[in-house]
């Protein structure tokens, strides 16, 4: 059978709507397939409701010290972009591939995919794994089950290579973060009746004055030397979103928000998260002591760990022996490098690509960065025959 080429995987992975809201089964289906006919098994871990999967598959012995190729399969939504393409059809245009996700991160995925016929033509004496996660747009929560299944069915990898676009630079180090989502219960009342009442949205700002608190504070202490490497170089708490009140002359029943905190390497967001915590305890036992409707409700949404750099790891040492960058790259988005890493991988992340183009209407990756990606995982490939 004649291989497909990097470029025919990605029409087809594009052509597969995998916003993360929906199913991305069709897609497993058709790479289990494509993996098939290549005489390759893969395993599928799904999640809780059965309609997403994530896909794993070893190529050569059943050996240890191999290399895991990972990507999401997931995308962001195109709803409300304004795209002059398809964003589910690949188009060529000006030496650009656009469609949603040709650079977040389906780009990698064909590649790593067109890898497996080419690993297959060479005299492998150690595996080459692809692991292809789900749902890591909405908290990087589909890899954590893959890879644990992956420890247990698998000869353990030497390192792991979390494609994310990077312009192919080397990146060893990035942010962890953790998310909780906030209720603020209040009592109405008319305005000008204001102490009989609890207003939601005023007591919002006593986390919003929190916040803005711990941002001085964290802003203003001497960084550490790992987390020095990072820009910015301390842990940042952000509100993003607020919403309560029901009318100006009402003391507001509920107040939602959502309070973040992204850390690098040398920090720990669990720290930050663990005081917003007791604060929001206190602040719900002094609500309810002013009326028992009142109080405040919160949900961690998820937390990721980061990725700590390995000055002596094998997949910093893989990757930049074939890409010769030795350069210190770290970046302040997460990737689920740090949930292998966790799990005792040596893991990097390095992708064709560039950010800046991820989660954009008229999403594009460059033909240029897509075919010297190509050429990059050939020769990453080729180290698993010594």
């Amino acid at each position: 059978m004649e291989p497909l080429s990097a470029r025919a995987i990605l029409d087809r992975l594009v052509s597969f709507p995998t916003v993360s809201r929906d199913s991305n089964l069709d897609l497993i289906d058709w790479v289990e397939d494509y993996l098939a006919r290549h005489d390759v098994a893969s395993r599928r871990v799904y999640d809780a409701t059965g309609t997403k999967a994530a896909l794993y598959a070893n190529i050569g012995p059943e050996v240890e010290g191999g290399l895991v190729l990972s990507g999401h399969t997931d995308v962001v939504p195109v709803d409300g972009q304004d795209w002059s393409t398809d964003p589910w059809t690949v188009t060529e245009r000006d030496g650009r591939l656009y469609g949603r996700g040709t650079c977040d991160m389906k780009g990698f995925d064909a590649l790593a995919l067109a890898m497996v016929p080419y690993a297959q033509s060479i005299d492998l004496k150690r595996p080459l794994q692809i692991a292809l996660s789900y749902d890591e747009e909405v908290g990087c929560v589909g890899a954590p089950p893959m890879i644990d299944d992956m420890v247990r069915h698998l000869p353990r990898a030497a390192a792991a290579l979390i494609g994310e676009p990077t312009m192919l630079r080397t990146v060893t180090g990035h942010n962890a973060s953790v998310m909780f989502k906030i209720h603020v219960r209040g009592f109405e009342v008319h305005s000008s009746k204001l102490p009989e009442g609890v207003s939601a949205v005023h007591e919002a700002g006593r986390i919003l004055n929190w916040v803005n608190e711990r941002n001085d504070m964290l802003q203003a202490a001497e960084p550490d030397p790992v987390s020095a490497l990072f820009d910015p170089p301390f842990t940042t708490a952000h509100v993003g979103m607020i919403e309560g009140g029901t009318a100006h002359n009402i003391t507001a029943k509920d107040c939602h928000l959502n309070v973040g905190f992204r850390s690098p390497a040398g920090d720990d967001p669990e720290r930050h998260a663990a005081d917003l915590k007791i604060f929001l305890d206190d602040l719900d036992t002094r609500l309810k002591a002013r009326n028992p409707q009142a109080g405040i409700d919160y949900d961690r949404n998820f937390g990721v760990p980061g990725l700590r750099p390995e000055p002596d790891g094998a997949a910093e040492a893989l990757v930049r022996r074939v890409t010769g960058d030795n350069g210190s790259h770290t970046v302040t988005y997460g990737t689920e490098a740090g949930q292998f890493q966790e799990r005792g991988y040596s893991a990097v992340v390095c992708g064709p690509g560039d950010i800046a183009q991820a989660h954009q209407p008229d999403e594009w990756i460059s033909v240029d960065q897509f075919e010297k990606g190509e050429a990059f995982l050939r020769r990453t490939v080729e180290t698993l025959t010594v």
